[in-house]
């Protein structure tokens, strides 16, 4: 039953990346780009991970398309391949420039004839509905820009926005425990936060040691604190919060950067 879905979910992928692709009005590059490294497709691995011809591996910085063998992933693939095959490609980095794959982290573009910059192509794929913003320390460039698209596809059930399994989470945590070892985002209300030993945790339950926590290290609270953030007066506020979930007296997301966390509201008095 499981492979016939697949086949279905392929089949469909293609008429809907085509869809998408032409009617939606296509992006520029605002900015004066100059990209640092070129190259030409030579293979998609997946939505958010290719190889140029050259052999370099390329990880696009800041989004997070399905992964194989999961829903809209063959979708995912059928679109950024759509967008780079037989285009020339730009490299720009922002921040750490290799991942500890030793992929290129990188923001790619597809070039004009001239060699500037054309296509976003991150901006694009986020718009078309098929990738989530997933942002990484000292490589969230226009990271704003990209979680308004995501919330437009979102609110347009655009590609894996129509899938459940894509979801914005609750943080009731016999639900979010069977997302361990994933990317989500999670959104909920701060019951309480403390800071141990330097560690803060937002709380997102009464009871620690089995409800959501949201944990930042020591050596992070100043970037949060320069952000805005007050993380000893965190209660009351809704935050959406997109990172990996895992296991830890409960479900945890690990933060390392402010722009993983969107602040919905503000504080209740």
């Amino acid at each position: 039953m499981r492979e016939k879905r697949n086949i279905a979910l392929t089949r469909r992928g293609v008429v809907i990346c085509g869809i998408a692709y032409a009617s939606l009005p296509q992006l520029s590059v605002a900015d004066d780009i100059e990209p640092e490294d070129y190259g030409r497709l030579a293979r998609v691995i997946n939505g958010h991970s290719i190889v140029l011809k050259s052999g370099l591996r390329v990880r696009l910085a800041n989004i997070f398309a399905p992964e194989l063998k999961t829903d809209f992933s063959a979708e995912a693939k059928n679109a950024i391949l759509t967008l780079l095959n037989s285009r020339p490609l730009g490299l720009f980095y922002q921040g750490a420039k290799r991942d500890r794959y030793d992929r290129a982290l990188a923001q790619l573009f597809t070039l004009r004839p001239d060699g500037t910059p054309d296509q976003w192509v991150q901006a694009e794929m986020v718009r078309m509905g098929y990738a989530r913003v997933r942002s990484y320390a000292g490589t969230a460039w226009r990271i704003d820009e990209l979680l308004k698209l995501e919330a437009q596809a979102r609110d347009a059930q655009r590609g894996l926005w129509q899938s459940a399994d894509y979801s914005i989470r609750s943080p009731a945590p016999n639900i979010l425990a069977q997302d361990v070892d994933s990317f989500q985002i999670v959104e909920g209300l701060v019951i309480s936060s403390a800071q141990i030993r330097g560690q803060t945790y937002l709380n997102f339950g009464s009871n620690y040691k089995t409800d959501f926590t949201v944990s930042i290290a020591r050596k992070h609270k100043k970037t949060f604190e320069k952000a805005g953030f007050d993380l000893a007066n965190m209660e009351g506020l809704r935050l959406r919060v997109r990172g990996w979930v895992e296991l830890y007296n409960g479900p945890v997301i690990w933060l390392d950067h402010p722009q993983a966390i969107e602040q919905l509201n503000s504080a209740l008095s």
